[in-house]
């Protein structure tokens, strides 16, 4: 119903537009007495097969939502309803910021796929942590970026101030240096400033009191050598893991028009890239480190294919927008045939 009748009249319309209406639609549907519990009767997969503890948090299946679809902590509770074992918010910033100018986010509906060059927009993570205090019971992940207008050498500053501001509120965090929409971003990746980034947040003082698990988010456009840096820098900083991969750069094998745009791709095009990446860091770390597997994810096959790969849990966003709300119990209905 989703595909056949739904779908082809939201993307008849702009799709920014189009996902503030659906989430406003989901939050009015949710105030309707009873409506909660019958979501989560239709879309909730609960087996204890599906159950997997990854860095020390266990997770009622392996399949989340991933950060860029609920920036702003708006609409969690409501998405878990959809069968949703976690649900990562963000991309945050310490102040709020407007991303980048309108249009910014496109269907390449021939390739199965968007590209988005938002920018961290986001109202500001004290503003999220309002609502985060309002959680009833979902397992979230925050992931945590820096301001546009803050110049690099700066920007551990921003990731501290987002990491405090969290702790009390999110049950792992993501460091996110992989977005390609935030100038410069990309170059906190080289080793020196991301061992030096990484280090300051695990070494943090309120990690101490409680550790939280601290995972990095990397390009799929990373050379082999690159790649190899990022086992190493997992190893030296103690970090929990890593999630694999953010969106692309490359326009390699696209047929929409939309490719001429920039801005990261994600979707179909992307699912093989983060795949070798996932199978690359998991054979070249021996299986040292848990790996979220995200990019491309469409059905249960996908996600197998991620997690045979070396991924211990799997994230979906753009395959959630195309294939619909029932994707995730799919995915989790199709592991389980599989065992």
């Amino acid at each position: 119903m989703y595909k056949s009748l739904i779908r082809p009249v939201l993307f008849l319309f702009d799709p920014e537009k189009v996902h503030h209406f659906t989430f406003a639609l989901i939050k009015f549907v949710n105030k309707i007495p009873g409506v909660s519990m019958l979501c989560k009767r239709i879309y909730t997969v609960r087996d204890p097969r599906l159950e997997k503890e990854v860095f020390g948090l266990k997770f009622r299946n392996p399949v989340g939502l991933a950060a860029g679809f609920d920036k702003d902590a708006r609409l969690f509770n409501e998405l878990s309803g959809f069968g949703f074992g976690f649900i990562e918010i963000g991309t945050l910033t310490p102040k709020p910021q407007p991303g980048n100018p309108p249009k910014r986010l496109f269907r390449l509906r021939q390739d199965t796929a968007l590209i988005n060059r938002m920018g961290f927009n986001n109202g500001g993570v004290e503003d999220a942590v309002k609502r985060l205090r309002r959680n009833k019971g979902v397992l979230i992940g925050g992931n945590i970026g820096k301001n546009k207008v803050t110049p690099n050498e700066d920007a551990a500053e921003d990731y501290r101030i987002c990491f405090e501001a969290l702790y009390g509120h999110v049950d792992y965090f993501v460091v996110n240096v992989s977005s390609p929409n935030t100038p410069n971003l990309r170059a906190l990746q080289d080793k020196e400033p991301l061992t030096k980034l990484l280090s300051g947040l695990q070494n943090h003082p309120l990690q101490k009191t409680g550790t939280k698990p601290v995972l990095l988010k990397i390009a799929p456009d990373l050379t082999e050598g690159q790649l190899t840096d990022i086992v190493h820098i997992v190893k030296d900083t103690g970090i929990a893991g890593v999630i694999a991969t953010n969106t692309t750069i490359s326009r390699e094998g696209l047929h929409s028009k939309a490719k001429e745009e920039t801005g990261g791709l994600s979707g179909k095009p992307l699912k093989n890239r983060s795949t070798e990446v996932i199978r690359f860091l998991s054979r070249e770390s021996k299986g040292s480190f848990p790996i979220i597997g995200v990019g491309g994810i469409y059905s249960a096959e996908d996600a197998r294919e991620k997690l045979d790969a070396g991924a211990s849990l799997v994230q979906v966003y753009t395959g959630f927008i195309y294939e619909g709300p029932g994707l995730v119990k799919r995915i989790n209905k199709g592991l389980l045939a599989r065992g």
